[in-house]
């Protein structure tokens, strides 16, 4: 007799923007069902259930935390509120997926860390990049040797006009700005593809030069739902170099607001027998017969396509939960690139290099 699997019980907590990739995620995913969604506004939280089919809304995360039918939770909400819930979510023994930054400050992160160790649950950080289907085949040929040692990398996300403001410009609930919010997807991406080094020194720069630039017309940019053009105390513009042990380095810089001629998404990595760029294209760099060959892998996606990305993300936490594999972002990577992203704030502050 075939038994069949139980699907697992979805929640999600925060029902703002970025929720409905998750829930798009899920509504595909066959093992998943969104039982649950949460949000501090309740008219939210009922729309997307509506749109979902969700069974229970609540308002309070501690509510829905309480419920025994619930197996998993999405966090979905502001940084600053990612510890908590993560680590209530853990000890009220659920899974957790939880969106990047995994939280604001290295004490946080060791406290969930520690949360994941007690409970025996899984966290799995939203690195959603490692997700990505490009991602997957420069992997493998990494994994294969084809690039050999990879001791360099750099990284850039320029948006020359791009602050969401709202919750995104509030340093409070972000903990920062474009550094904290998209600088965090390439420095994990290059520091997966790396091979994961253990750091040894941040040396960063931070820039509050051009605010939000809510004067600017005729040029539309995203703006969060809660945008105040008056609220905005997070940097404009991060740059860093990050050394690791194995003598390998990241250069990068990310920015919201710059004097840019245009935005820009660039990820490149150099081995000691080829190297590739990820973003905005993948593309592998190697030698054959003496000769440089640029390689063009034919793919279906060879730039990061943003939902299939989650899609993938998503249904790999549920088959981690269901214990049918490993995720690829665990709890202690959201707790190493916290104190990368930590340590270039400091080092900005201060104007000192930051060793460990």
């Amino acid at each position: 007799m075939i038994v069949k699997q139980k699907k697992l019980n979805i929640g999600v907590i925060g029902a703002g923007s970025i929720s409905g990739s998750h829930l798009e995620g899920y509504a595909a995913c066959e093992d998943a069902v969104i039982f649950a969604i949460c949000d501090l506004n309740e008219t939210r939280a009922k729309a997307a259930a509506d749109k979902y089919g969700a069974t229970k809304v609540y308002t309070d995360y501690r509510e829905l935390l309480a419920d025994p039918e619930i197996d998993a939770v999405s966090i979905c909400t502001w940084n600053n509120s990612h510890a908590e819930i993560s680590i209530a979510a853990l000890h009220a023994g659920k899974n957790v997926m939880c969106e990047k930054p995994l939280c604001k400050t290295m004490e946080e992160a060791k406290r969930v860390e520690a949360a994941v160790n007690e409970s025996g649950k899984l966290l799995q950080v939203g690195f959603v990049r490692r997700y990505a289907s490009n991602t997957a085949v420069l992997k493998r040929f990494i994994d294969a040797g084809e690039l050999g040692e990879i001791y360099y990398a750099k990284a850039s996300t320029i948006r020359r006009l791009g602050n969401p403001g709202g919750w995104f410009s509030d340093s409070e609930r972000s903990g920062g700005g474009p550094l904290i919010d998209i600088g965090v997807h390439v420095i994990d991406l290059c520091w997966y593809l790396m091979g994961r080094p253990k750091v040894k020194s941040v040396s960063g720069n931070t820039y509050r030069k051009l605010g939000n630039r809510s004067h600017i017309q005729n040029l539309s940019f995203y703006q969060a739902a809660d945008y105040n053009a008056e609220l905005n105390d997070v940097e404009d513009m991060a740059n860093a170099l990050i050394r690791f042990e194995n003598g390998a380095s990241i250069l990068v810089d990310v920015s919201f607001s710059l004097h840019a001629k245009s935005d820009e998404s660039m990820v490149k990595l150099y081995g000691d027998k080829g190297g590739a760029e990820i973003e905005p294209e993948l593309l592998i760099v190697t030698e054959q017969l003496d000769t440089i060959v640029n390689i063009n892998p034919q793919i279906d996606d060879r730039g990061f396509n943003f939902q299939d990305a989650f899609s993938n993300e998503v249904n790999h936490f549920v088959q981690s939960c269901l214990g049918h594999r490993e995720t690829l972002s665990p709890v202690q990577d959201g707790v190493e690139i916290t104190k990368i992203l930590t340590a270039i704030y400091e080092s900005a502050a201060t104007g000192k290099e930051v060793q460990f």
